[in-house]
């Protein structure tokens, strides 16, 4: 049976002990430096559970005009869950931090690796980079609030970006870390929240937003759509695959536990919510006042001290996001440029701390440059304080949505490709049944989402850029499978790495040491010597 586990690309051009702040073409990452309870964090960081009670149910609530929000995080949970079955199995196998680009390139072929990989890499960046619009309206008007300091949205965003990308040019367990305590006081808010809510009450304690018929509605399209996005990120955790301990078994638990937090802490939230403002009101009252119905809520039980500590932590709340979708890109930044599939120097990374520096910059380059557009844009719009809100938060972030759903979908084949080819012991349940159902779910959310996205990006009727974004996020993947087959035709050593975890000569002279490896040739880490996945099979 021939091994699919590929090396985690650990390679040195020398022994010497290299200094600090230099870069290295060849290095890896910092191997075996996060634990499972490190990596949950990151995880549900991504998915920022106060931004999703601050800002996701109450609109959720308003755009689907159903009740039935809890039971859909319940039931999309449920769909994550079996599609973690077959992802979980296949992390397992694979190392690499390039996680999705690596899975499909081994289990669909090489060229829709390829492809896959641009799509991730634009829906990564369309998240971390929208982001920035909703950190920098909400830090901003916080300070004017309550400081009397006038700071553009922008300025504010700014801030926000040089610490995100400090982090990211730090060692990850620094950023897990900060995220940690982050996260932590988090859940302690929506906690507060929830007690608060179950304590008033006001039309009594039921389970009404728990029923079928109020999720099994017309508006179920969008109540879907939207409840996705609370999952955003939960599969990143195969991106740090090669800087855990224990990869086969700390990705698959870490990806389930924070699955099941999510999902659970969600679906509870919604309807503790709900209960507060009183089931029969909820939706006319996220109609009404939108992001704003937790502040307000908490204003009128709970105290201006209160209120003022949700509001500051709701900030912090999205910079934990930006940190982890940040460290995200950066990943896969490095990933493609070690592989040579973009430019090598995306694969350098810094010799002491072997943060992958090169893909961090890149980032925080792009997100400057986006900022600075929107920025300009902005500039005397109709829509007033709100227009990075409502333009590069819901633009991008919703753009990124629909691009990781469609991923997901592509990765369940993968895993039935990939078990198909090497079945290793793993029931059919794992090897594709689980895979099956879950991709058969996912691209009925992509659907969904797809047919609402006027909805989502809050479009009033038709609208043009209904179509374009999507439309981007796609031609991106299409831009991929072109680029894999250039890369196949012209430079075929680095078609043959694609998805290896290895480094790869760009196929021109001068380009080191590893210069174009063949499949199959061992490569020698920094630990352990480990056989190449099996030769090109798409």
């Amino acid at each position: 049976m021939s091994t699919s586990t590929t090396s985690s690309g650990n390679l040195h051009a020398s022994g010497g002990a290299p200094a600090q702040g230099h870069l290295s073409e060849h290095g890896g990452l910092d191997r075996r430096t996060l634990t499972v309870p490190a990596l949950v964090f990151l995880i549900i960081a991504a998915s920022a559970p106060l931004t999703v009670l601050a800002g996701g149910v109450p609109t959720t609530y308003a755009v689907a005009g159903l009740t039935g929000v809890p039971l859909a995080y319940v039931l999309l949970g449920v769909l994550l869950a079996v599609f973690a079955v077959g992802y979980g199995a296949m992390s397992a196998r694979i190392t690499n931090a390039g996680a999705f680009y690596a899975y499909i390139a081994d289990g669909l072929g090489r060229r829709q690796g390829i492809g896959a990989s641009w799509l991730a890499l634009v829906r990564y960046n369309a998240m971390q980079i929208g982001l920035y619009g909703l950190f920098g309206f909400a830090l901003s008007s916080f300070l004017e609030a309550r400081l009397g300091l006038t700071l553009p949205w922008w300025a504010a965003a700014l801030a926000g970006l040089v610490l995100v990308g400090v982090l990211g040019v730090s060692r990850v367990d620094l950023s897990a870390k900060v995220i940690a305590v982050l996260v932590a006081l988090e859940f302690l808010v929506v906690i507060v929240v929830d007690v608060v809510s179950l304590t008033v009450a006001p039309e009594g304690i039921s389970a009404q937003p728990l029923t079928p018929s109020e999720f099994l509605a017309p508006g179920i399209g969008a109540l879907l759509a939207f409840g996705i996005a609370a999952f955003m990120g939960f599969e990143s955790g195969a991106i740090y695959s090669e800087e855990v301990k224990d990869p086969a078994r700390s990705v698959p638990r870490a990806t389930f536990i924070a699955v099941l937090i999510i999902s659970v802490f969600y679906a509870v939230s919604a309807w503790a919510l709900a209960m507060g403002v009183g089931p029969g009101q909820i939706v006319a009252a996220s109609q009404e006042l939108g992001p704003d119905l937790v502040f307000v809520f908490l204003g009128e039980h709970g105290g201006v001290l209160l209120t003022d500590i949700a509001q500051v932590l709701f900030i912090t709340s999205l910079l934990a996001a930006l940190i982890a979708f940040h460290n995200a890109v950066a990943r896969y930044f490095f990933s493609l440029g070690r592989e040579s599939v973009l430019p090598r120097r995306l694969g350098a990374v810094g010799r002491r701390n072997h943060a992958p520096v090169a893909g961090s910059l890149a980032q925080s380059g792009l997100a400057v440059v986006l900022v600075a557009v929107f920025a300009v844009a902005g500039l005397n719009s109709e829509l007033g304080p709100l227009f990075p809100v409502l333009t590069l938060f819901t633009w991008l972030t919703n753009a990124g949505a629909f691009g990781l759903i469609f991923l997901l979908a592509l990765t369940s084949l993968a895993v039935i490709g990939h078990f198909r080819r090497d079945p290793g012991g793993h029931s059919a349940w794992v090897r594709w049944i689980a895979p099956a159902v879950s991709g058969l779910g996912l691209g009925t959310v992509f659907v969904l989402i797809l047919v609402n996205f006027d909805v989502l990006i809050g479009a009033e009727g038709p609208s043009l850029l209904a179509v374009v974004m999507p439309a981007i996020i796609l031609a991106t993947g299409v831009l991929g499978l072109v680029w894999g087959e250039y890369l196949r035709r012209r430079r075929p050593a680095v078609f043959a790495g694609v998805g290896s975890g290895r480094a790869v000569g760009d196929g021109r002279s001068g380009t080191g040491p590893q210069e174009d490896a063949e499949p199959g040739q061992t490569v020698q880490l920094e630990q352990t010597v480990e056989p190449e996945r099996s030769a090109e099979h798409g």
